[in-house]
Parts: structure tokens; C-alpha cells; sequence
């Protein structure tokens, strides 16, 4: 089958690799039929994430048709339409039982990470009735692939984490998918104000069309100050971290009110300062987290409702054949105002 493989920092190509098989009782082997690049996936590139090594196959996020199933699997059959999670969970180590799907002892964010994922023709899913979910017959599949990963990972470590609440003021810094995401599942809880704050005059739109009440661009205007304006010099009670550099976090940091939450999303390759000397007596708190996916099947009924369109993401589609161009088009988003790009196989 073809592959697309990491070989190192900077350095990935297309394969041919063997089709994988069942290992478990629990495996699934799925037939990819959409998948997608994220934002991860270019930090691996960067060599920030370790624990992915050269040889593996790149891809936790996708859709497909299952292919053939482990002997105990008994809630999937070949022939299913499934989505595939971007966390594998078993549902029953202390982690799983705590709802921290993402740190299952035998699961977690192994798919193009610690095992092959989901960017070649066929995948295998350990903990298969746990980590894929069946595909209601009419749905878009396209936009489906949107709830691998960005919007549980938004929902999840932006809005949940950050406490968003009717009546609250937000502050996203960052308004690539993840922050968009975020934006768009913000929305749930009737926030006051949703402040989109990114360097990208096309996001900024897209962020305004998706719902944020003010765009601030930092090249154009002290984040800062115009922050303060927009909530009587208070800040902002949520301050969301959406890309992954220490600069924005460390913004996070002068947005956020007394007693307000700074949320972080990004995928961090390396330190960023906590200035303690200006937080320590303001009530703040500051979350992490990896998402765990408990939301999936929650988001995939509001997509079955009509509440949420995913495909609004979606910008740039291509065959597998040329993925390559796929991730250049991806990396160079400011350029090609590439959101989400889909991957057909």
C-alpha cells in the first residue's frame, strides 16, 4: 500500500509499505478513504515531538470503511463506516475510567505517533470499539474527518478547560483550525465576546464569519491594549492558547482577568515563561491537556442535529497521490489561506 512516511526532521516521502494486520483482539484494520494534515503533524517535522520516529506513517485523523476486524470486536463489521479517533483508548485502564482517554496505558496518541496512522491506504486501530465511532448513513464524510481531532481537541482544551460560560469574555490567540475550532464550539455556552487575535488578514475574516465578536491583529494594533479596550480594562476571563510559541502563551498571560483561566491548546516544542511575579496573587489558573476525545460522541450529534457545520473548515482538497503538495499547500497557509485540507484516497 502507499504511505506517507517520516524519515526525520524535514524529511518525509510516499512509500510503499506492507498492509497492515490484526495484532490484537481488539484491532480493526480500516480501509482510509479521507484524512487530513494537522497542525501536529508539522511539529513532528520540526522534530518537537520525540516520541514519533523516522520510519513511521504519518496521520491520526481520517475516515473509512472497515476492513477487517480482531476476534473481539463485536460491535464493528466489515463493510462499517467509521470515523477513526485521533486517541486510542481501551476503556477500562485507571485512566480510561477517569475519562483521561489520552494517557490509556495501552492507547492514547499512538496513530502516527508511536505506531502508523492514518495517512496511507489502510490503517490498523487497536481498541477498536472504543476508538471508532460508525458514520450515520448521509452524513459528509469530509467534514466528519474534522472530528478526529481539531474539534474535540478545541472543545475539549480550549473551551471546557477554560471554563467558557453564558456571558463570559474569551480571548483566542490563534485563528488557525484549532483556534477556529475552538471559536466554533465556544458558541455552545453563549460567551459575550469570542476576541480572535492572529497575524493572518484571511483567518481574521474567516474567524469574523465563524462567529468572533472583535479580530485584533498585533501587527496592526497593541493585542494588548485593544484587548483591554474591548473589556473596560479588566481582560478577558478565558485567554486560549492556539498555536504553540512562547510569545503566545506569554500573551495569554497579560489578556487574562482576576480569577480568569489561561487554556492551553498549542503543541509546545519548547519553554515558555510564566511570569509568576505578575500572576501570583491574581487568581489565575492555567490548564494543559491532550485531548481525550470524551466529546466525540457528543459533537457527532450536534453534526447529525444541523448545530454544527465542520466542513466550514475545509478549504484545499487532494488525491493521495499528491500529498506532498497537500502538505506544502498546508504549511504555507499565509500564502494559500489553507485551513483544513482534505486527503482522498
Amino acid at each position: 500500500m502507499k504511505a506517507l512516511v517520516y524519515n526525520g526532521p524535514g524529511r518525509f516521502a510516499v512509500e510503499t509499505r506492507p498492509m497492515p494486520e490484526l495484532r490484537e483482539p481488539g484491532d480493526a484494520i480500516v480501509k482510509m478513504s479521507k484524512t487530513t494534515i494537522c497542525g501536529t503533524d508539522l511539529h513532528i517535522l520540526k522534530a518537537d515531538v520525540p516520541s514519533c520516529t523516522p520510519g513511521r506513517i504519518l496521520g491520526h485523523e481520517g475516515v473509512g470503511v472497515v476492513h477487517a476486524v480482531g476476534s473481539g470486536v463485536s460491535t464493528l463489521e466489515p463493510g462499517d463506516h467509521v470515523l477513526v479517533s485521533c486517541i486510542s483508548s481501551c476503556g477500562q485502564c485507571e485512566y480510561c475510567r477517569r475519562g483521561m482517554y489520552s494517557h490509556c496505558k495501552t492507547g492514547g496518541w499512538i496513530l502516527g505517533n508511536r505506531i502508523d496512522g492514518t495517512q496511507a491506504e489502510y490503517v490498523r486501530t487497536p481498541h477498536a470499539q472504543t476508538s471508532l465511532y460508525k458514520i450515520p448513513a448521509g452524513l459528509d464524510e469530509a467534514a466528519l474527518v474534522m472530528l478526529s481531532d481539531i474539534l474535540p481537541t478545541g472543545f475539549e482544551c480550549g473551551v471546557l478547560n477554560g471554563k467558557v460560560e453564558p456571558g463570559s469574555t474569551i480571548a483566542i490567540v490563534g485563528a488557525g483550525p484549532i483556534g477556529l475550532a475552538a471559536l466554533l464550539t465556544a458558541q455552545f455556552y453563549s460567551p459575550a465576546q469570542i476576541i480572535m487575535i492572529d497575524m493572518d488578514a484571511n483567518r481574521l475574516e474567516c474567524a469574523k464569519r465563524f462567529g468572533a465578536t472583535a479580530c485584533i491583529d498585533p501587527r496592526a494594533a497593541d493585542a494588548v491594549e485593544a484587548v483591554m479596550k474591548l473589556t473596560d480594562g479588566v481582560g478577558v476571563d478565558c485567554a486560549i492558547e492556539a498555536v504553540g510559541v512562547p510569545a503566545t502563551f506569554e500573551l495569554c498571560e497579560q489578556l487574562v482577568a482576576p480569577g480568569g483561566t489561561i487554556a492551553n491548546i498549542g503543541v509546545h516544542g519548547v519553554s515558555a515563561s510564566i511570569f509568576l511575579d505578575k500572576l501570583w496573587d491574581r487568581n489565575i489558573s492555567i490548564t494543559t491537556r491532550l485531548v481525550d476525545t470524551v466529546s466525540t460522541p457528543m459533537l457527532l450529534k450536534t453534526v447529525c442535529a444541523g448545530r454544527i457545520d465542520p466542513a466550514r473548515l475545509i478549504t484545499h482538497r487532494f488525491a493521495f497521490d499528491d500529498v506532498l503538495q497537500a502538505y506544502e499547500t498546508f504549511s504555507h497557509a499565509a500564502s494559500t489561506q489553507a485551513l483544513k485540507v482534505i486527503i482522498e484516497m
